[in-house]
């Protein structure tokens, strides 16, 4: 026996259009905000008690409340963060005996995206937010090859981190490991998981070291805005997403600016955030203890998060040269998990091949595959056992197979 599903209401089609018509507004549904510039300036919120939200909110009350008081506070939870006590306590009765049918739920998630693509919840994000953990252990496992490690901490890690009723600090990640090898794929996968815009999100930054902050003349005032655009995405998200690429060419007065962020203690709203740092450092002493355990004959999914963290953090904090290294992150164990990317082998490199090719919907054969990995560089020169470029260049490679 199936489970008993709540009817979808009657008319639904046109109680939509009721909605809209309710609702007003020049958003359309679907639509999602343009990328921003990592200074652009915020623009005002609505005024929460003004007329404009006040009278949508008690027309679509009346409306809906009318005509089913669940559907009612589904909405209401989702869109003005109201009443969901209740909308969670019906939730877990939902879960054990029935649900909303798919085609009511699937309406309900564009009305809430709609309305949020105009209204004062988006000046928070909370609508937007989606924390799909599930979707995103299943993304990594399919499209992250060879990553064993990263896919298991960045997984327990987030889900870990979201669980947690009131989280001490923020959850800090740091990615390291050769160029290609998936830092900036996993980060993505993150943030589209976590959000439903993605990078595209109003609680998302990404930071660019050499792009966002090339002069070290200007330090004093990449310093400023820097804190500025944190502590405004902190403000007003109550989850934000920091990700800040190339870490190891971050001036050290940028992290010692950005670390009070990291050690804050949760707030009463529960406001949480979470920090991803993407590095090359530390890819060569990775590539030796997977060269290590071929050589020994063992696989590489032998190899523990323990030993490469290990390693990885006294690599870290002896490199002289290294501002990264001498950051309070490292000192103050600010940083929760270091996350080790391995070396790519020659058939994830084909795994990678494959993917590029169904992801621009082209036919391809085994023997394709094989001459996109050949066209890759090899190292050490002894074996030639890992991609150099990692999977990087591999969808500009079957270019080549094109008519």
């Amino acid at each position: 026996m199936g489970q008993a599903r709540l009817p979808a209401p009657r008319g639904l089609g046109c109680f939509v259009l009721v909605l809209l018509l309710l609702l007003g507004g020049s958003g359309s549904p679907g639509t999602t905000p343009p990328p921003r510039a990592p200074w652009a300036e915020e623009q005002g919120a609505v005024p929460e008690g003004g007329p404009w939200g006040r009278v949508r909110y008690e027309a679509v009350k009346k409306h809906l409340g009318a005509l089913s008081k669940q559907y009612w506070q589904y909405l209401a939870c989702k869109v003005w963060q109201e009443g969901c006590e209740e909308e969670e306590k019906q939730q877990d009765e939902r879960e054990a005996s029935w649900g909303f049918p798919l085609v009511g739920q699937d309406y309900l998630e564009i009305l809430s995206s709609w309305y949020c693509s105009f209204g004062k919840c988006c000046e928070t994000g909370d609508c937007r937010i989606i924390n799909n953990i599930t979707g995103l252990e299943a993304d990594l496992s399919g499209q992250l090859h060879g990553q064993h490690l990263a896919k298991d901490v960045v997984v327990q890690a987030v889900q870990g981190f979201l669980q947690s009723p009131r989280p001490h600090k923020a959850l800090v990640l740091s990615f390291h490991g050769w160029s290609g090898t998936g830092k900036n794929f996993v980060a993505r996968m993150v943030a589209s998981h976590l959000y439903r815009d993605g990078l595209r999100s109003d609680c998302v930054r990404v930071f660019v070291s050499l792009l966002h902050f090339p002069h070290h003349n200007y330090v004093d005032s990449y310093k400023a805005q820097l804190q500025r655009q944190i502590s405004d995405t902190l403000q007003r998200c109550r989850q934000a997403l920091l990700i800040f690429d190339e870490a190891e060419k971050l001036h050290s007065s940028l992290l010692d600016a950005i670390r009070p962020f990291m050690a804050q203690h949760g707030s009463k709203d529960q406001q949480r955030s979470i920090f991803l740092f993407l590095s090359n450092l530390g890819g060569n002493t990775i590539n030796e203890v997977a060269l290590d355990f071929w050589r020994a004959g063992r696989a590489r999914e032998e190899i523990s998060l323990e030993l490469l963290e290990q390693r990885l953090r006294l690599e870290l904090q002896e490199a002289a040269e290294n501002s990264y290294a001498h950051s309070q992150l490292l000192r103050e164990n600010l940083i929760d998990f270091v996350v080790p990317f391995l070396p790519l082998e020659y058939h994830h490199v084909k795994l990678c091949a494959r993917d590029a090719f169904l992801a621009r919907g082209l036919p391809y054969t085994e023997t394709m595959l094989d001459q996109v990995a050949q066209m890759m560089v090899f190292v050490p020169k002894e074996e030639k056992l890992f991609s150099a470029q990692g999977c990087k260049s591999v969808p500009q490679r079957i270019n080549y197979f094109l008519p």
